[in-house]
């Protein structure tokens, strides 16, 4: 017979740092998706202008620019500099 043994979160135990850290590098990533739900939600009941589009293809970049930059991050390579 095989059993089950649920880990329950101690609601007394904190953060470590090293937690801390790993939320804090993901934060900008984070920012910039939800930045790009914003303008995602925004567009959900009329076409989109070209000032629209313009804000989704910059909200776009951003998440893929944060995202290369966390994998950059992660892997220990240096971020190439982009100019847009």
């Amino acid at each position: 017979m095989n059993t089950i043994i649920a880990l329950v979160p101690d609601p007394d135990r904190e953060p470590t740092h090293a937690e801390l850290a790993a939320i804090a590098a993901e934060t900008p990533l984070i920012e910039a998706e939800v930045e790009l739900l914003d303008v995602q939600i925004s567009l959900l009941d009329r076409p989109a202008s070209e000032v629209d589009q313009r804000r989704l293809r910059r909200a776009r970049r951003k998440v893929l620019t944060e995202r290369r930059a966390l994998a950059n991050r992660a892997t220990g390579n240096q971020p190439a500099e982009v100019t847009a």
